[in-house]
């Protein structure tokens, strides 16, 4: 059993991480760890998530209801409690803004093509959530059929919210998930995404019982990433006569946006 005291500090640690890495901004996002059957520590709001301190971390129940700290609690750790109370296997929720994967969020585009072996292996794929508006009991509902059988989680025009056994591993899964987003992204920038076969993805599903997630959905071998217009495609459909102008216009515009967007992150 994990002290008290390394519960504080590890909380404190990803918070420093995710905002040193770019997934939060300001003072998004919010991090919380099962500390008992029915207490959960969890951030504070109105903090920046680089500079927690372990003082300023707060204790409530599973029904909402603060019980220790003089910092008052997240409303979006409700979020967090619901998670709790729907997977007892899990001890720990991290939700940030990574640019990436957020951009695929707003972009209402699941993360389940396929691609990546590790991906497959530790998170099997990355669904989306429909909206559900922050700060209340609503952001939760759309994600109720998702929870249950993953341990990341797109938010549509939000963020990702990741389940994880301790509050490290939640961490890990969040970079996972914006590291694939990421990849996915370049590959879709250079005009091809090749999938695994189904045998391929069978054999690292076999496997998957080693990392003790064998109930958990695989990755989807029918989703791909939306395709790109070419030059040479986009003629064509201007002499066919397919309006597909606008479609494709906004596409790229968003492409490009989330693509300076990762830049500037690996730049900074």
């Amino acid at each position: 059993m994990i002290s008290m005291y390394a519960l504080r500090r590890d909380v404190c640690e990803v918070g420093r991480r995710i905002y040193e890495r770019g997934y939060v901004a300001a003072n998004d996002g919010n991090i919380s760890a099962r500390m008992s059957e029915d207490r959960v520590l969890c951030t504070p709001t109105g903090v920046s998530k680089g500079f927690l301190t372990e003082d300023m971390l707060a204790i409530c129940d599973l029904e909402g209801t603060q019980v220790a700290g003089s910092m008052k609690i997240s409303s979006e750790v409700r979020m967090h409690l619901e998670i709790y109370r729907m997977r007892p296997d899990i001890h720990a929720v991290v939700h940030a803004h990574p640019p990436t994967a957020t951009g695929f969020a707003v972009a209402g585009i699941e993360l389940t093509q396929c691609v990546l072996p590790e991906v497959i292996l530790s998170l099997g794929g990355i669904p989306l959530a429909q909206y559900g508006k922050p700060g209340g009991d609503d952001i939760v509902e759309p994600m109720k059929p998702l929870i249950a059988q993953y341990d990341a989680i797109l938010m549509a025009n939000h963020g990702v919210v990741t389940l994880g056994k301790h509050v490290m591993d939640a961490h890990f899964k969040l970079e996972t998930v914006e590291h694939f987003a990421k990849i996915a992204l370049t590959a879709h920038q250079l005009g091809q995404v090749k999938t695994l076969s189904a045998g391929d993805v069978q054999d690292l599903v076999s496997i998957r019982s080693r990392y003790g997630i064998s109930d958990r959905p695989g990755c989807d071998m029918k989703a791909t990433l939306p395709q790109q217009q070419t030059a040479e495609t986009a003629a064509t459909d201007g002499r066919s006569g397919r309006d597909t102008g606008k479609v494709e216009s906004g596409s790229q515009d968003l492409v490009t946006r989330i693509t300076q967007e990762v830049l500037r992150q690996l730049q900074s």
